[in-house]
Formats: C-alpha cells, structure tokens, sequence
C-alpha cells in the first residue's frame, strides 16, 4: 500500500532550503577567467569551446536603460520555465520565454533524492536559459526552484551543480514565498465580487492554496492574504506515490479515489478554517497551473494550446468537474491521443484532475478562473517593485541634500 505522505527527510536542511527573500542577480559582469577548460566545465558548441558565463554576482541596483530586460526562472517538479521582459509603463512586455518538462522530480516521492537522468534532463534545460539570458542583454533576473529541491535529500547539491555549470545561482524558495509570488503574479484574473477568494497554484510537488480578501470592483492592488497552505502533492508527487496501476477501468476508478481522498486529507486543516467564508455567496476561485490550462483547453475543445484563448478564461466549475470525470476513466493512450495533453501529461493530468476535485469541494465557487501565469510574472513584478522603490528612494535621498545644501549656501 502506497505511503499517505511523501518522503521529507531532510526539509530543515541547508541554510537556502525554504527561505524566504532570494537573489537578484545583475548579470552585467566579465567573464571569469577559465584557465582550464576541462577543469571550468567549458561548452561546446559548432566545435568552438566557450567559457560558461557567471551569471551569480551580485550587482548594485542601477536605474535600467533602454533595451534592457528583467528575467525570472522558475524550477519547479515538472517544469522548468524561463521569462524574459522589458519595463513598460507599470508592467512589462515579454520578449522571449522557455518553457521545457524537465520532470526533476520522477521518482523523487518514493526515492527521497533526484535522480542522474532527471538532473541531466533539467541541467540540459537550465543551459538553454543561460544562452538565452546572456543574449537577451538581462540586467536583473531572480532564479528560484520549489518543492523537487526543497523535498530532495541532494537538492542542495543539485543546486551547487547548476551554479557550476551554468552560471544560475537557483534559490530554494519557501512553500510561502512560492504562494505569495503565485498571487502576485496572477491575481489580476481574479473574477470581479464582493466576497473571499481562494487562489491555488497545482504544481509537480506540491500544492499552495491561498485565501485573499475581497477587493472593491475594478481594483488593481494585490489583495490582502488571509490565510494559506501548502500540501505535499503535486501531479508528479502524487503520481508517483499512488502508482500507475490503470489496467482496468475499476483500477482506474479506485486509483482516482483514492488520490482524491489524499489529498482532501491534506486539506483538512485549511478547509476547516475557510470553512465560515466558503459559505459566502459570492466567493471566487483563480487557479495557475498546467492542470487548469489544460483542462480549459479541453473545454474549448482547442486543436492546440493557445495562451491567448486560455489566460483570462472564467469557465463553469461543473463542466471542469465533467472533464476530470471523463479524463480519469481513460487509459493512458487515451488520454495521450487529446489535444494539449499529449504523451508529455497523460500519465499526470489524472492526479491534477484529483487536486482540483479536492480544492471544489473544499471551495464550491460556482466559476474557476484560469491563468496561464504565476510565479515567474510574480518574480518580475516584485524585481521591478524594488527597482520602483530604489530610484524613489534614491530621488528622496538627493531631494534631503540638495535641501541641506541649500540651507548651508544660504547661511
């Protein structure tokens, strides 16, 4: 019998392991020197050995110039996701994103440890990004994996080994800071009320669920966090804890069920304290995740993924409720043979479906919101926050001393 709990033997390990701030990196540096390119982990490519950049100093926070680009990388279980932006105005526009499965943690639930296929398919991914940061001129850029490297006995190692041979420095981020960096990024979609709402982020490993207050109609602020969770089950997590026994349609039947009830077991604790503003009438419900996009593209019946369809989408909870009941009941194949799902998320989608059951019945808004975006559009709003408050805290400083020196010439 599968365990209830996904290994965690070392989550208090490491001094970067679940912390809170991370790293804002200016990626505006020499080279350094590489003496020895079997020793420095040279890159070859077209034949032409080229030294790894650093891309890990830390630099001071200059007001940015035109051209330049902003960046966030998150590592997550599944996914390894890279965003590129320039300022514009209060936002930022994109100018170039990687998005790759990488499946960092297969394995990981019943292992405890990252394994030498899984590293190499993420470290292939994560030089990738490198290239792509040092050609797109980025200033300033934060880098942060989740749940696979919190949860990971060599995680930190895993870490170190990125440093090394890409020149990322990854921060281990916290299951908090993950879901305040979720809502920042995705809060915007949230469908208009007067009442609470939850927003969730179903990841490879893990799972955030976060209840924000109300916000008045038209408000553009980020709302308020009253409450929130983070469970050990992602869609790679849970898989790999229940198995993949789908031989008959009552295996697969009991399978679903008994994901379901998992995960309602976790929730537990949140759903009795959001119990009392679950019972409002006009609660809401955003989710971020490849679980929600992709069943929204099945509600669109979609040839293709298409963002622009997808982001923004407010779909009825009960029609999603249908497609998670028609996608657990399908083999394997089946499931592989559905636009936008593909062979890449058929063995996953199953135990998404059981998270999002989970997290309508705990919140029974009648409407899902769905976002293509989330913690990397958090990153880049909290990086250009910062660079916000330092100019005006820089313009304040010369304000106080063009006034003091004023005041000395006047005397």
């Amino acid at each position: 019998m599968a365990e209830t709990l996904p290994p965690d033997r070392n989550r208090s390990a490491g001094k970067n392991r679940g912390g809170k701030s991370g790293k804002v990196v200016d990626f505006r540096y020499k080279r350094p020197p590489q003496p020895d390119a079997r020793a420095n982990g040279r890159a070859k490519g077209n034949g032409v050995d080229r030294p790894k950049p650093d891309l890990a100093d830390i630099g001071a926070m200059k007001p940015a110039s035109h051209g330049e680009a902003y960046a966030a990388l998150d590592l997550g279980t599944n996914n390894c996701r890279l965003l590129i932006a320039r300022p514009s105005g209060r936002d930022f526009t994109v100018i170039d994103a990687f998005s790759r499965v990488v499946k960092l943690g297969e394995g990981l639930a019943t292992s405890g440890r990252l394994s030498d296929a899984a590293m190499d398919r993420t470290l292939s991914a994560l030089n990738i990004c490198a290239d792509k940061l040092q050609r797109r001129n980025v200033r300033l850029a934060r880098s942060v994996a989740t749940e696979a490297c919190r949860r990971a006995e060599n995680g930190l190692e895993f870490i170190e080994r990125v440093r090394r041979e890409t020149g990322i420095a990854l921060d281990i981020i916290s299951a908090e800071e993950e879901a305040r960096l979720a809502v920042l990024g995705c809060h915007i979609l949230l469908e208009e009320g007067t009442g609470p709402a939850v927003i969730f982020d179903i990841g490879g490993g893990s799972t955030e669920l976060v209840l924000v207050e109300a916000v008045g109609e038209g408000a553009s602020r980020v709302p308020r966090i009253l409450d929130w969770q983070s469970v050990p089950w992602g869609v790679v997590s849970l898989t790999d804890t229940v198995g993949r026994a789908e031989d008959s349609e009552a295996a697969r039947i009991a399978r679903f069920s008994q994901m379901q009830q998992m995960v309602a077991d976790s929730f537990a604790p949140f759903a009795s304290r959001v119990a009392g503003a679950a019972q409002h009438e006009d609660i809401r419900l955003l989710g971020t995740s490849g679980t929600v996009t992709t069943l929204a593209s099945l509600y669109l019946e979609l040839p293709c993924y298409d963002r622009k369809a997808v982001d923004g989408l407010i779909v009825p909870s009960g029609e999603m409720r249908e497609i998670s009941a028609r996608l657990s009941v399908m083999t394997p194949y089946e499931r592989s043979t559905l636009p936008c799902i593909g062979q890449d998320r058929a063995d996953l989608v199953v135990a998404g479906c059981a998270i999002l059951e989970a997290i309508l019945d705990l919140w029974p808004a009648r409407r899902l919101g769905v976002a293509d975006r989330g913690i990397r559009e958090g990153i880049l709003r909290s990086i250009m926050a910062a660079e916000r408050q330092s100019e005006r805290s820089l313009k304040a400083l010369q304000r106080q001393r063009g006034g003091q020196n004023n005041g000395r010439d006047a005397k």
